[in-house]
């Protein structure tokens, strides 16, 4: 199984990877998370990466989760080259950076959008401001939505995030819907909404007690 996490920056990504993989790897299931390559790049350079290092670097996030599916029977993306693609504001379907993100996002088995729920926290280096959030949130899911690329949207803090992660990850044997690809995917009833008032109540609702 390859699972994605996306979502603009200071949404708890990092955490939730770290997450997953503890939990998969508790439960008998071999499990590795795959840092974000962007964020690397960028302590390692001291900037951020100018418009023709951006493609290499998608090229090697996406070579190390190949790389780690090698070897373990979970990958969790901390981010993909689809965020890269978007960070370079590169998003025209004849761009390679724009192409090769929406090849390798479909090769994926899950998608989970971070919600903004979280307090942005500065870094000292790649993040950006908390106003550019927004921003990012909206374009990523256009951009998935374009490409018929189905996700749930995940809120908490802390256990509550795993816990969101975790119910969504099941959802594909109650929910199921055909793909463009033709092979089985799923959706949400709220994918279809952008009200994120919506989408807190889905989650609030599968989380509390029975």
């Amino acid at each position: 199984m390859r699972i994605a996490l996306l979502g603009a920056e200071s949404t708890g990504k990092t955490a939730l990877a770290e997450a997953l993989a503890g939990h998969f790897n508790a439960a008998g299931r071999t499990a590795a998370a795959v840092p974000e390559v962007l964020r690397e790049w960028c302590v390692q350079h001291g900037r951020e990466p100018r418009p023709q290092e951006q493609l290499a670097i998608a090229r090697e996030q996406e070579r190390r989760a190949d790389a780690a599916s090698a070897r373990a029977q979970v990958v969790i993306a901390d981010t993909t080259a689809l965020m890269v693609a978007i960070y370079a504001a590169m998003l025209y379907e004849d761009d390679p950076l724009y192409r090769f993100a929406l090849e390798s996002q479909r090769r994926y088995d899950a998608t989970l959008v971070m919600g903004l729920d979280l307090p942005w926290v500065a870094d000292g280096l790649h993040r950006q401001g908390p106003q550019v959030r927004e921003d990012v949130d909206g374009c990523l899911r256009a951009e998935l939505a374009r490409a018929a690329v189905p996700y749930p949207v995940i809120y908490g803090d802390g256990t509550q995030r795993l816990d969101s992660a975790l119910a969504a990850l099941d959802a594909p044997a109650k929910t199921k819907t055909a793909s463009p690809r033709g092979d089985a995917a799923w959706v949400w009833s709220c994918e279809k909404c952008s009200d994120p008032e919506c989408e807190h109540k889905l989650f609030s609702r599968m989380l509390r007690p029975r």
